[in-house]
């Protein structure tokens, strides 16, 4: 892996572990484990459903983890680390199946007090898990390597970030795509920011994202990937799971249902694009309702009516 030095990387000492406590204030989901709520983006990090339950069932399990473990080595693109659950879910995983599995991560966080955070409320404790060394690590030091793994987590703003990894040659076998939901984060879900994450997903590799939305799947089509629908996990919608044409693991992407085939068809289906992955996000939006309102693709209301 190659290792890039992160340019806002500012070290906290631990003593002062009661400031990362006073920024966030734990919330008790419905399996035990704790979430954070962003007042930046005014979205809990996960639903009351179980925010542990969400990192196993939304993107470790629709990348198949578990099945994909017994290679020698796999790495993993973790787009918003956030908490840090869903690589602690991976590596859970991958090492029950194979513990000399040797794992490369890369992480990709705006704000790292976050990570810091939930190891500052100690919300792995309930979680009985072995590797919070390895999470404490990341959260504060931003790279970890060991005999089975070697991590590094990049702070600040994703679309900078993908662009050093892809000049790395790194090539991942799963990528979680966990952003906040796209009217609220709209800058990582853009046609042009998938289209770099797709071009980080190995020939046979999965991503899994949280959401159905059809500008987003619109965007992943049109990165050449293939798409299919995961159980919906503590809301009604499902979930996506995305691989290459030619991957081996194309077979195993379950076909759209025909209302999800015909919401790709509307005008919810029009992607955010930010041509020079740089504007802010109320550029990107403004963008995009713009090519709605001019678009004579079927409304949304009409499509939903139709189905529902």
């Amino acid at each position: 892996m190659l290792f890039v030095k992160s340019w806002q990387f500012f070290p906290v000492p631990f003593h002062k572990m009661s400031d990362l406590e006073d920024s966030f204030t734990p919330q008790l989901t419905a399996d035990g484990s704790f979430t954070f709520t962003s007042q930046e983006f005014g979205e809990s990090f996960h639903s009351h459903y179980g925010a542990k339950q969400e990192s196993f069932l939304k993107f470790v399990v629709p990348t198949q983890l578990a099945t994909v473990a017994h290679k020698p080595s796999l790495r993993l693109l973790d787009v918003c680390y956030g908490l840090g659950y869903n690589t602690a879910a991976a590596l859970q995983t991958i090492w029950s199946v194979n513990p000399n599995c040797d794992v490369e991560v890369m992480g990709l966080e705006l704000n790292p007090s976050i990570p810091r955070a939930a190891i500052a409320h100690h919300l792995f404790d309930n979680w009985d898990y072995k590797y919070t060394e390895i999470l404490t690590k990341l959260a504060f030091e931003q790279q970890v390597q060991t005999a089975c793994l070697e991590a590094q987590l990049l702070i600040g703003d994703a679309r900078n970030s993908i662009t050093l990894i892809l000049q790395s040659g790194f090539q991942a076998d799963a990528i979680f795509l966990d952003p906040f939901s796209p009217p609220q984060c709209p800058q990582l879900w853009t046609m042009e920011f998938i289209k770099q994450l797709s071009l980080c997903l190995q020939a046979d590799g999965l991503l899994a994202t949280y959401s159905c939305a059809a500008a987003v799947r619109t965007a992943l089509l049109a990165a050449g990937l293939i798409i299919g629908s995961t159980p919906p996990v503590g809301r009604r919608s499902p979930g996506t799971v995305a691989a290459h044409p030619q991957g081996v693991n194309n077979a195993s992407v379950p076909p759209l249902s025909e209302s999800e085939k015909e919401h790709l068809l509307t005008r919810a289906a029009i992607p955010y694009r930010d041509p020079q992955l740089s504007d802010p996000a109320e550029i990107i939006l403004m963008r995009r309702q713009q090519e709605q309102q001019a678009s004579s693709l079927e409304s949304t209301s009409r499509w939903r009516k139709r189905w529902l």
